[in-house]
């Protein structure tokens, strides 16, 4: 009788009742960050449990652990809440993408600095050999250097990184407001994400700046110092013009007919054009002057009623006026270089007009005047002529003349890429060991340096070893309303003779997408054509966004894994998705 009673309890007990048991997975100080404006924190993992509080895009957690498409976080002492995992990030960012504090040294003349991490990317400026630069940002082809003159990218093979800290001084700000940008912003009590929230401040507020670095923003709150991320917010001097007393009477010049605009958060004004001279004013970023004066990388503004001074031209964004493009603008001691062999030089300032002759990479030519995008330039007898302004480098006052470039066609654009497979789900694995997560992983990181250095909004599906579901995959496409869908992929198979690559689409709608990639990235890449076909994956098929899948290239092949794993491929695979990307936007327009 007594087994009896004890089985009927174990039954009733363990038997009976169902035993909520979910499979959870738990990863050690990770750190989960809102990346959606704002967003339901929950009782438990799913839409149909209470809203127990509201958090915001920016706001920082501890993860505690997940449960299929659901993470659990930590929000107080005693309050934990689950948050859907395709509206928020794991970590500080893509983890290949290493922010830096570390001292570089260029190791060649001439190096270019460009506005993005590509040859594609504008040319901003050079360094030389032995100067010394700070390190922001590196992957594996790239390295995002700053020094007094300029910020901007440059190949990673030609900086060396030595064992120096770069000095994480604040630099002075003093005066200068900030405003909130983000609709609920944490004030911590250190310069850290680990620090503890103080208080909270709300779109639209405005601090007066203590000092600031590039990550953080120092201020006083209710009487003690407090740090906000400088991420979301603004600055915003008093007036548009801070100026000094005892400013130095400066004699005009003619205008150059150039406008410049501030790009700089903050850029002084001084005396003189160089470094060592006095600081008598300064301009915020979007205020635009005419450039009265350009020499040695300084230009002379008038930044106040009959108040002359320079800037660093590096910090300038130049642009002819385009109300009259039929009328040449005067450019002052300037000259052209030719870039390729065979260059037409023409009668007029069109491509319809006659050739005069043809120059050759290297020849250089004194410009008289800017007319459009072209420059009207001196020949040797004398007389005048014009050349395309985008097939020459140009030294002086004159404006560099770029065409639109890629950037233009992918700035404020949504972007999600999609690294396949993570975590517990390797992909597939090369001939020679190569784990198709990893690789997916390393070109979206690339790729994503590139969309954000154009301007696009970028949306990583995962930044880490980390496994998510097919449907939150799909679901942060949708969310976020995706202008592109990317998901990466490489391609294996028993024959092993096999490769190239591969560009798949579900529906008719994604096809042009699927086809501008694809063309795109063969051109770069070289591999063997598979073409851009109908294939029936998840991540495309329930995709109501315009959303394809690629296949770069066959890691069962022993020989194409060698070539895909390369740091060049990778390079010239992330090149060429951002430009199929350009493409497919710029016909849209």
């Amino acid at each position: 009788m007594k087994k009896f009673i004890l089985a009927l309890i174990f039954i009733l007990f363990f038997g009976g009742i169902p035993i909520y048991a979910p499979v959870a997975k738990a990863e050690g100080n990770l750190t989960i960050t809102i990346s959606t404006d704002s967003l339901n924190v929950r009782e438990g993992p799913g839409l149909s449990y209470r809203v127990v509080k509201q958090v915001f895009k920016g706001e920082s957690f501890t993860f505690v652990k997940e449960e299929n498409d659901w993470i659990q976080i930590k929000l107080s002492n005693n309050l934990y809440g689950w948050v859907a995992n395709w509206l928020v990030q794991k970590g500080k960012g893509p983890e290949s993408t290493q922010t830096l504090s570390s001292l570089g040294t260029i190791t060649v003349d001439g190096l270019r600095v460009r506005n993005g991490p590509g040859l594609n990317f504008q040319t901003i400026g050079h360094l030389n050999n032995g100067v010394q630069v700070s390190i922001l940002e590196k992957n594996e082809n790239w390295t995002k250097i700053s020094n007094s003159e300029i910020d901007g990218w440059v190949s990673s093979e030609f900086v060396s990184v030595t064992n120096g800290q770069a000095s994480n001084q604040i630099n002075e700000s003093f005066g200068t407001t900030a405003i909130i940008t983000v609709d609920s912003l944490n004030v911590r009590n250190a310069a850290s994400l680990q620090s503890k929230i103080i208080g909270k401040l709300q779109k639209g507020e405005k601090i007066e700046i203590v000092s600031s670095t590039r990550e953080w923003v120092e201020f006083n709150f209710k009487g003690q110092k407090a740090w906000i991320s400088s991420q979301f917010v603004d600055l915003a001097p008093k007036a548009n013009v801070q100026t000094n007393t005892g400013n130095e009477t400066i004699t005009p010049a003619s205008p150059t007919g150039i406008i410049g605009t501030v790009t700089a958060n903050a850029l002084n004004i001084r005396s003189k054009g160089d470094l060592t001279s006095k600081i008598v004013g300064s301009v915020i970023k979007g205020n635009t002057f005419a450039i009265l004066e350009e020499k040695n990388n300084w230009s002379k503004i008038e930044y106040s009623p009959k108040k002359y001074g320079w800037v660093n031209t590096w910090y300038l964004e130049k642009t002819i006026p385009k109300s009259d493009p039929s009328q040449s603008q005067v450019v002052k001691e300037s000259f052209v270089t030719i870039l390729y062999d065979g260059t037409n030089i023409r009668k007029g300032s069109s491509v319809q007009t006659p050739v005069v002759i043809r120059a050759n990479a290297g020849d250089q030519f004194a410009v008289k005047s800017l007319k459009g995008e072209w420059y009207e330039i001196l020949l040797e007898n004398g007389t005048t002529a014009f050349i395309a302004g985008w097939i020459v480098s140009v030294n002086g006052s004159a404006p560099q003349v770029e065409k639109p470039g890629a950037e233009g066609y992918i700035k404020n654009k949504t972007i999600v890429l999609d690294p396949g497979h993570g975590g517990g789900d390797s992909g597939t694995v090369g001939a020679r060991g190569t784990l198709e997560k990893e690789l997916t992983l390393r070109t979206a990181i690339l790729l994503y340096d590139k969309l954000r250095a154009s301007g696009a909004n970028v949306i990583l599906t995962r930044t880490n070893d980390s496994y998510f579901s097919l449907r939150s995959r799909v679901s942060t496409s949708q969310y976020h309303s995706a202008d592109a869908f990317i998901s990466l992929h490489y391609d294996s198979i028993l024959d092993r003779s096999v490769r190239g690559m591969t560009t798949y689409y579900f529906h008719s709608f994604q096809r042009p997408l699927a086809e501008a990639v694809h063309s795109s990235t063969l051109d770069q890449t070289k591999l063997k054509d598979r073409g851009a076909r109908f294939g029936d994956y998840h991540v495309i098929r329930e995709n109501n966004q315009k959303a394809i899948l690629i296949e770069l290239g066959y890691l069962s092949n022993p020989a194409e894994e060698t070539t895909v794993t390369s740091p060049q491929y990778q390079e010239m695979a992330a090149t060429g998705i951002f430009n199929g990307l350009a493409k497919f936007f710029k016909s849209s327009f």
